[in-house]
């Protein structure tokens, strides 16, 4: 049985919040059947390069907002996942978690998945097991059968059908979702509150909302493992 419950689009190496998130659940679904959103977190992400952010990007085919993000293949050639990791050779090679990290990159870059959702979610359960945490992950399209559904009504579908008593969602649910649609249903809807903690870095960097990547390069899973602690409010 499923206490707790979150549902998120795979993003790809997403920030630290993302992991507070999944730390915070029993359960973690990848929202994989809905629309792509172009310009978002599906597949890029930011890192610090010198001092200036810059963003990694996984290159897709034919990418569309019509299209499901599980219809959506990245591209099979090897030369951007070589680039991808001299930029991350080139940014952090210095960092005093580079190889462990950079191992650990270069496993999902090279694992030979061609799909977007496949390729995101494989770099937030890398990175979870990396960290030792224990949250379960699951596709929307793999066991629902609720597609015809949409918005709030096939988020508490689902938290129905895995008997979740708490849904726990980033901040940005707040202009989504209204708890006595989720208490009506015998579910509690909470908020948690992601903290951008800082940690020493490169001098004159700033290491807020970037990949957690940068987070990994820098601290050692226990101090990433501490960062995960956060509040949860209505």
């Amino acid at each position: 049985m499923v206490t707790k419950l979150a549902i998120m689009q795979p993003y790809f190496f997403p920030y630290l919040g993302y992991f507070q998130l999944v730390a915070a659940v029993d359960k973690f679904v990848f929202y994989d059947d809905v629309n792509f959103i172009k310009s978002g977190w599906i597949n890029r992400n930011r890192i610090n390069t010198m001092g200036q952010t810059r963003y990694f990007t996984a290159p897709l085919c034919e990418a569309s907002s019509f299209k499901k993000i599980n219809q959506i293949s990245v591209k099979k050639n090897d030369i951007w996942r070589r680039k991808m990791t001299e930029t991350i050779r080139y940014s952090y090679g210095k960092a005093p978690q580079f190889k462990i990290v950079n191992d650990l990159l270069n496993a999902v870059l090279f694992s030979g998945i061609t799909n977007i959702s496949d390729l995101a979610k494989y770099s937030v359960t890398s990175v979870a097991n990396y960290l030792g945490l224990t949250t379960q992950f699951v596709f929307s399209s793999s066991i629902y059968e609720n597609s015809e559904l949409s918005g709030v009504r096939r988020v508490i579908d689902i938290c129905i059908k895995e008997m979740a008593t708490e849904y726990i969602n980033l901040p940005g649910g707040r202009n989504l979702y209204d708890g006595r649609d989720f208490s009506g249903k015998g579910i509690d809807l909470y908020f948690v509150s992601p903290c951008q903690n800082r940690y020493a870095s490169f001098p004159g960097e700033q290491n807020t909302g970037l990949s957690i990547l940068d987070t990994l390069m820098f601290c050692d899973r226990n101090s990433v493992r501490e960062m995960l602690h956060t509040e949860k409010s209505n």
